[in-house]
Formats: C-alpha cells, sequence, structure tokens
C-alpha cells in the first residue's frame, strides 16, 4: 500500500515543531487503512484538513457536496479545525484543535489544547455542517480537554486524541452502548505521541523501499565506465 507522499520539511516537524497538514492527512490515512478498515459496519468519516478548511471557507457549504464524502450513512465525522482564515496563505493559521461530530447524537464536541482558541472556528465549521447534513448540531466546548504547554504541539494533540476517540472510545463501543466523549482526566504525552508517528513513518519508508524493485543497470559488474554506444 501506498500513502500519500511525506516531504523531508513534513517530517521535520515532526520532531518539534508545528504539524503540517499533510502530516495530519497521513495520520488520518494511517488510521483508516490500519484500523477503521477492520470496522466495515463503521460509518466513521476523518475529514482531511484541506476539506475541513474548505467547508470553513465556503459561504454555501451546499456548493461543495460533490468534492465532499457523502455523509448519508455517516454516524461520527473527525474534523481538523486550524484558525487559518486566508485561503491563498499555504499553511496558514497558528492553531490546530479537533472537532469530533455524532451525527446520530446531533452533537459536535471540541477539543481544544489551548481553550478558547479555535471556539470560533468550530462554531463556524459546525454550522456549516448542520447545513450539510440537514440537522441541527448541538455544540459542546469540552474545557475539561488536555492542555498543551507549549506553542508547538497543538497537532500531536489533535492525532492522538483523534487515535484514542477512535479506537477507545468509538470502534469499541456496543450499539446501544452511551459512550464518554470527554477527555478529561486523559494526559496526552506530546513527546511520545511524536515519535510513535515517526516510527510508524520510518517503518513504512524502510517496507517501501524493501517492495521497491531493483532495476538492471546496463553497466556492467565491476566496471567503471559506460556501455558502450553505436
Amino acid at each position: 500500500m501506498t500513502y500519500d507522499v511525506l516531504m523531508k520539511e513534513d517530517i521535520d516537524t515532526l520532531k518539534n515543531d508545528w504539524l503540517t497538514d499533510n502530516v495530519i492527512s497521513f495520520w488520518q490515512e494511517y488510521l483508516e487503512r490500519e484500523y477503521l478498515n477492520q470496522y466495515r459496519n463503521a460509518n466513521i468519516i476523518l475529514l482531511r484538513p484541506s476539506m475541513s478548511f474548505m467547508l470553513m471557507q465556503t459561504p454555501n457549504p451546499l456548493t461543495l457536496k460533490e468534492a465532499l464524502p457523502n455523509f448519508y450513512r455517516t454516524t461520527h465525522i473527525f474534523l481538523p479545525i486550524n484558525d487559518c482564515h486566508n485561503p491563498n496563505v499555504a499553511e496558514g493559521g497558528s492553531h490546530w484543535s479537533l472537532l469530533l461530530v455524532s451525527v446520530a447524537d446531533g452533537v459536535a464536541f471540541h477539543y481544544d489544547s489551548l481553550n478558547p482558541a479555535n471556539r470560533n472556528e468550530a462554531i463556524n465549521a459546525t454550522n456549516k455542517l448542520q447545513q450539510l447534513l440537514g440537522r441541527g448540531l448541538q455544540f459542546i466546548d469540552l474545557t475539561d480537554s488536555p492542555q498543551q504547554h507549549n506553542s508547538s504541539d497543538c497537532g500531536v494533540f489533535v492525532c492522538v486524541e483523534m487515535r484514542h476517540l477512535l479506537l477507545k472510545k468509538l470502534l469499541q463501543a456496543h450499539a446501544e452502548e452511551k459512550v464518554s466523549m470527554s477527555m478529561g482526566g486523559k494526559s496526552v504525552d506530546a513527546s511520545q505521541g511524536r515519535k510513535d508517528m515517526l516510527k510508524i513513518i520510518e517503518a513504512f519508508r524502510k517496507e517501501g523501499e524493501r517492495r521497491r524493485p531493483r532495476s538492471s543497470s546496463p553497466y556492467k559488474k565491476g566496471s567503471k565506465s559506460p556501455p558502450r554506444v553505436d
């Protein structure tokens, strides 16, 4: 399996910087392929950062129906929220947070590691989704969400929380079971999160190298000169 390409600049941000859209997109694709695909009855969508941003910047979200996934049977939607307001600035903004919409319950949960930094952006995304889904959504700002202690870990918090909420809450719950979506009391080890993500990316890199076919060289073994051409 091939994943969307990560550039060196993207991987470098995992060491101690603010995560790029590409890293978060990779992480979502990883969660989908390695875990979510094993639950064929789960109708959960991990909306990419580019799609979330497009949704937030479009005055009439109904015009995006063809570009966005079909939400007809969707039970939950994860949206990375970015505070960038200028669509002309690549990798703009200065903060990430996470919005988890329970379509089944009509609730949008907001997890912000610098609460309330992205509250208005998350409300905007919730309002746009209401129009797309054709139903009301109660916005809940989870003020007990784990908080970061620097200016660069917000994207890591989004990725770690997304994994926890997906794997430990939604995919483990029984159909009739009520699950608390609060992250209160849950600590996020951003440093370990960065290491885990780097380890996964490195494993895929090595696997890709192992699977890559070795091209046959036109040079004769031991020869330092190129082949002669008539």
